[in-house]
């Protein structure tokens, strides 16, 4: 199963200026993708279906919406939940870890930058963001899409694996069983010898 290279992305972008969102959000449509976007990292979390409060490793929640966010571009600085923040909830969240995180920032703090990358964001871009930046953003969601097939067909051989091999047990227990009925059986069997009958 081979990704579309053409197929059009969902971004969730997240900024809590409004100007600012809504230039990520024209560049982001000009380089065809779909866009969602939200003022706070919390309501970024309730978007991809993880409450705030939740442990990291929750899974998604019954209510979770219906879209399929394949890249988060969040700015950095932001009241309540920081993008760094988002970031690590989103990369410590089992359901969640494979999303490519972009950080954007009107700050150029190096310490800030390589924060952010250590703690696993696929880019980190200087405001204000500009058309080529939104270029570089497929490649990733191309990794992630990949990361998403492989994950599947891991669990699919596992699955084939777990069915193969309790049918392999299934058969080695009926084997076992035949062997020791078989055994059973030749040591209660009646031996002639040539001097008397024995029960052995």
């Amino acid at each position: 199963m081979a990704v579309d290279a053409e197929a059009q992305f969902h971004v969730l972008a997240v900024d809590d200026s409004l100007m600012d969102r809504k230039l990520i959000e024209r560049l982001l449509k000009t380089s065809s993708f779909q866009v969602t976007t939200v003022d706070s990292g919390s309501k970024a979390l309730e978007v991809l279906g993880l409450k705030e409060d939740q442990t990291s490793t929750s899974a998604l929640s019954p209510e979770h919406n219906e879209i399929e966010v394949n890249l988060v571009i969040t700015d950095y600085c932001m009241p309540g939940m920081t993008g760094y923040d988002l970031l690590k909830k989103i990369k410590e969240s089992s359901s969640l870890k494979d999303i490519p995180v972009v950080i954007m920032s009107s700050e150029n703090v190096p310490s800030r930058i390589n924060r952010c990358l250590e703690e696993g964001a696929e880019e980190f871009f200087l405001k204000p963001v500009q058309l080529s930046d939104m270029r570089r953003l497929r490649p990733h969601i191309l990794k992630g899409k990949y990361k998403e097939q492989q994950l599947h067909q891991e669990e699919n051989s596992n699955t084939n694996h777990i069915i193969v091999g309790s049918s392999n047990n299934n058969t080695m227990s009926n084997k076992r069983k035949a062997m020791d009925e078989e055994v059973l059986s030749e040591r209660t069997r009646l031996r002639f010898s040539s001097s008397s009958l024995n029960v052995i």
